[in-house]
């Protein structure tokens, strides 16, 4: 279930721990936390690299 607006989010049947997958409904990044149940938490922001 997304944190953000509470819609199911389906875990990819390739799914692990620590991916990240995109809320269908709201479209938040979603870190998935455990497999089976499905627990997602956002995930953080991606930092700016600035070419180091």
């Amino acid at each position: 279930m997304c944190p953000e607006c509470e819609a199911v989010v389906p875990v990819p049947p390739d799914g692990e721990p620590g991916q990240v997958v995109q809320c269908g409904e709201c479209g938040a990044e979603l870190e998935v936390v455990t497999i089976d149940p499905p627990v997602f938490t956002l995930a953080p922001p991606e930092e700016e690299d600035w070419g180091e």
